[in-house]
């Protein structure tokens, strides 16, 4: 037997290997998938931000989201916002602290983001499907709800920024430059 025969082998296995790799790279991709448009993208860009940018058309009422709410959120938030197997989403006087646990009035530094978790993950077993006048009624309801805003008042895209959570300023901003 050859005293070269072992490193001989391993170099011409190191070798096919380098030769099936630089083969593998040269072949070509499956074509997944394709570059996203613009107009593909646009349903998923729905962010809203503090100031209401990002805000839908549309409108609603305390009186109409609680129609809304018997229908859709009742199952799993509770009579009247109550709590049930989720969490309760109107209860107790609005408070600037987090005594008797997280609630939306003292929680939630800006009414739009009550907006924009609704329309994003509500209800738990369709979320997105609500349009956006079902999103502001229900906002209206639990705004209302937990009061924040008046019974009789409409919410939509310019009254909705305006309304003014009772915990606001006892949030650090992460990023100011983004509000």
């Amino acid at each position: 037997m050859c005293t070269h025969s072992l490193p001989m082998r391993q170099l011409i296995l190191g070798a096919t290997i380098l030769t099936l790799a630089a083969g593998a790279l040269a072949a070509e991709t499956p074509n997944l998938g394709k570059a996203i448009t613009p107009a593909e993208i646009a349903p998923w860009n729905i962010t809203v931000m503090p100031d209401g940018t990002g805000l839908p058309n549309g409108s609603g009422t305390p009186a109409q989201g609680a129609a809304i709410y018997a229908q859709k959120c009742a199952a799993c938030h509770g009579e009247n916002g109550g709590g049930g197997m989720s969490a309760r989403v109107i209860g107790g006087p609005p408070k600037a602290s987090l005594d008797g646990g997280k609630t939306i009035p003292n929680f939630w530094p800006y009414a739009t983001t009550l907006f924009d978790f609704i329309r994003r993950a509500m209800p738990y077993q369709a979320p997105g499907s609500l349009t956006g006048a079902e999103v502001y009624a229900l906002t209206a309801y639990i705004l209302a709800g937990n009061k924040l805003i008046g019974e009789a008042e409409v919410i939509d895209a310019q009254t909705l920024p305006k309304v003014k959570m009772p915990n606001a300023d006892n949030f650090i901003i992460r990023f100011p430059e983004r509000i």
